[in-house]
């Protein structure tokens, strides 16, 4: 007798877009999918804030709101504020300066994932119309 292929569990995704031929979210329930994006995402730099600020703190030895002024302007792009003195603090900046550039990626890119897959989904939608 042959073996039987096992059954697959239905994935948990915590998040639940439209497939190909379901019809298109609307408006209300999309402007509350942003929400819970935009929330999401404002987790992602609260969270990246505090690493930064609590790093710049207890490594770098600079007082909670230089800190939190050297975290916030290195996880936009600007750039460190207050020079690094120790090799400590150094290897800190560096690491949180390459953590905040794939940080910001992320927080865009969970940004503007409804946006594009609600664009991508009514585009393909268009496309399965029936011409009269």
């Amino acid at each position: 007798m042959g073996r039987s292929l096992p059954e697959i569990a239905p994935r948990k995704v915590a998040v639940k877009f439209e497939r190909l031929h379901q019809p298109l979210l609307p408006f209300h329930e999309f402007r509350r999918r942003m929400g819970h994006f935009g929330l999401g995402a404002f987790g992602l730099v609260i969270a990246s804030l505090a690493a930064g600020a609590i790093g710049y703190h207890f490594i770098c030895g600079l007082p909670w709101v230089d800190s939190i002024l050297n975290a916030s302007m290195i996880l936009t792009g600007m750039g460190p504020v207050d020079p690094m003195r120790t090799t400590a603090a150094k290897l800190f900046a560096s690491a949180y300066a390459i953590f905040s550039g794939v940080a910001f990626l992320t927080i865009v890119g969970v940004l503007v994932a409804p946006i594009i897959h609600r664009y991508l989904h009514r585009f393909h939608l268009e496309m399965d119309e029936p011409e009269s």
